[in-house]
């Protein structure tokens, strides 16, 4: 077969031969584990009978042949039965069930640890009840996927093109997606900044890590980067997959591409969020593109509870809202930085819109960018084009977050806007229509890299913004109005007093008390409420009535009504009391005075307005709650201006004309 797309659409149509008896979202079963069983058993046929000699020689004398039989089979698993796939067709269709069960039990631990995540034997068991077995494993017999015909990236493609298939089929949601290939070397090159971390150290030893990492393209595409700039370079991969398959497949990919398995043992099975696999470990580069928009409730107690722990936990700043957990990663990665003594950490992480300017200030996502923004971590966030990935068309961002920025970048963040920079496909792949070029990705780097070009000579790049860390940030400051009402003791508004909460709480007879006293006073509006409260606390006493400033507030409320001629009203301690009604929120730049601001662009408009001073930050204490965003779209704003009304108005009179002509034809 000529590419890796002929391979994946040959393996795609054993569909047509289970397709009366697997349901279309179900074909994943048979194709995925079948597909990873024959590339192993490609790997491993050169070697086979040197397998089955040692094992059949020493079975009886050692007690662990394990590293023997690696040995033997080149590679970090091996198998001991005296099946391959093309044994299994020789003897037949009869045996064949028992024998690829005695097949898949053969391989070592390891390997079989990895196969049984697909839970392959009901497969089995439902193929071979169905007539079925033989057909497919003789067709998965008939391709070829030796590694000196199929490469390792080869396979990754095929891997990839596979499960985008049975994503499509599942009809999964837009989250769920593979990581197109040009933007993972986009993302490499990005953390791999030689610039930040020198990679041209002989023996140097780079951790790297993707805490979600699928089939582990990401993993892979960073260690062969690094290799190509130093090729005596020790890179170790670590990961993390919460789907049983998709790490099935990173797990065994990585044992085929290791000689020790070292990499494949690194890889974890479970939720990196309630779960993480490598507490103890920092990494010099992590890579990861979590799902977008997936609620993490399954999470929830475990995330919760380490957020309670403050800094000693992941998740410091807390918590965003349990409807999307890509924040909850980007904290996770942060808190796997290597610390900046033992040569500081990079990451880049894809995530879409949402984290930039979800939540409003004071909310989970706001004090998640704070803290991101407070302790300088972010470089870069490049926006990248719609259309790029298989299951989804909307707009994602790359963020580059780091410890050890360089002093150029230090309180600075980068904006790059790259959703221009793409090609068109000639053959769309689900919603994916668009890929960025090699000269694309030189772009983009390149505008990354160049970050002290365009902010020291203040040359304007229309795709490239710089901004300070506070520039993002704001006060939320809560501005009232005075409440302005006129009180009367009337028949009407006295009847409301026993709707009040307080008031009906108290006995009866203290309520028959007061009403009483409401009637016996004179029937007249005041509009003060001060000496009202004071007059209504006087009458009360002089019956010798006692009851608490909450019943007493009822009766106020009760005998009130708005009135803008009113004085404004002011509590027992002399404050303006808040007429919630015309309650107003302003967002104060953090480089702004708030009085200055207030002064400025409120005060004009509304002369009685004043600033909440109880309405303080939680953090810092000060007046206003300090909030973060990130808004895209206003920084590279493009004004169109509207075309002009005489070029509007001769496309109506068209319009009009051609109506005018079809009814004539109508009626004619």
């Amino acid at each position: 077969m000529e590419t890796h797309s002929d391979v994946v659409n040959f393996l795609w149509e054993t569909a047509n031969l289970i397709r009366d008896d697997f349901k279309r979202g179900r074909y994943q079963d048979v194709i995925l584990p079948f597909t990873v069983l024959r590339r192993i058993d490609s790997v491993l046929k050169p070697t086979k009978d040197e397998v089955l000699e040692a094992y059949q020689k020493y079975k009886g004398e050692l007690d662990n042949m394990d590293n023997l039989l690696r040995e033997k089979a080149g590679q970090a698993f091996y198998n001991t039965s005296r099946y391959t796939f093309e044994r299994l067709l020789q003897e037949g269709p009869g045996p064949l069930q028992d024998n690829l069960n005695t097949y898949i039990a053969g391989f070592s631990p390891n390997m079989r640890e990895v196969i049984e995540k697909f839970e392959f034997r009901n497969t089995i068991r439902r193929l071979d009840d169905a007539g079925l077995l033989y057909q497919v494993v003789e067709r998965f017999t008939s391709v070829d996927l030796h590694p000196d015909d199929i490469t390792n990236e080869q396979m990754g493609l095929i891997f990839e093109e596979l499960i985008r298939k049975f994503n499509e089929a599942l009809d999964e949601n837009p989250g769920e997606h593979f990581t197109p290939r040009e933007v993972v070397r986009l993302m490499t090159k990005l953390v791999l900044d030689s610039e930040k971390k020198p990679l041209g150290q002989p023996g140097k030893v780079f951790k790297i890590c993707d805490p979600c990492c699928g089939t582990g393209g990401m993993l892979t595409a960073a260690r062969d980067e690094i290799r190509g700039e130093n090729e005596g370079a020790q890179v170790h991969l670590f990961g993390q997959e919460v789907n049983p398959q998709t790490w099935a497949i990173c797990k065994s990919d990585l044992y085929m591409k290791t000689e020790e398995g070292r990499d494949a043992d690194n890889v974890e099975l479970g939720s990196t969020l309630s779960g993480d696999a490598h507490r103890d470990e920092q990494f010099d580069f992590q890579l990861a593109n979590p799902p977008y928009g997936k609620d993490w409730k399954s999470d929830k107690k475990e995330v919760e509870s380490e957020a309670e722990r403050g800094a000693a936990g992941r998740f410091e700043p807390g918590t965003p809202r349990k409807s999307d957990g890509q924040l909850l990663f980007l904290q996770h990665m942060v808190s796997h930085l290597k610390p900046v003594p033992d040569g500081g950490g990079r990451a880049c992480i894809i995530m879409n819109g949402s984290p930039l300017f979800t939540g409003g200030a004071g909310s989970g996502e706001s004090e998640i960018r704070r803290w991101l923004m407070e302790n300088d971590w972010v470089e870069a966030i490049i926006q990248l084009p719609e259309q790029l990935f298989y299951n989804t068309g909307i707009s994602t961002y790359v963020w580059v977050v780091s410890n050890i920025k360089t002093p150029k970048r230090r309180g600075k963040v980068q904006l790059i806007d790259a959703s221009g920079l793409w090609t068109e496909m000639r053959k769309s792949l689900g919603d994916k229509r668009r890929y960025l070029s090699e000269d694309q990705i030189g772009e983009i780097v390149r505008l990354y890299d160049s970050f002290e070009y365009y902010q020291e000579n203040g040359e304007e790049e229309d795709r490239v913004q710089i901004f300070d860390t506070e520039d993002f940030g704001y006060r939320k400051i809560r501005v009232e109005r005075p409440l302005r009402v006129n009180l009367r003791p009337s028949e009407e508004r006295i009847e409301n007093v026993w709707d009040k909460r307080y008031f009906g709480r108290l006995d009866e007879e203290v309520q028959e008390q007061v009403v009483a006293m409401l009637h016996d006073m004179k029937d007249q509006t005041h509009y003060d409420y001060a000496d009202f409260r004071s007059h209504l606390k006087s009458e009360l006493d002089a019956r010798g009535i006692s009851i608490r400033k909450k019943k007493r507030t009822d009766i106020i409320e009760a005998l009130s009504e708005k009135d803008p001629d009113a004085e404004p009203a002011r509590d027992t301690k002399d404050r303006l009391m808040s007429d919630t009604d015309l309650r107003d929120y302003e967002r104060v730049p953090l480089k702004e005075d708030v009085e200055e601001y207030f002064d400025r662009e409120v005060k004009p408009h509304v002369e009685d307005a004043f600033i909440d001073e109880d309405y303080t930050d939680e953090q810092d204490g000060k007046v206003g709650r300090v909030g973060y965003e990130i808004n895209f779209n206003r920084y590279f704003y493009e004004y169109d201006p509207p075309r002009p009304l005489g070029e509007i108005e001769e496309d109506l009179q068209e319009v009009q004309r051609d109506i005018v002509d079809m009814m004539e034809e109508v009626t004619a």
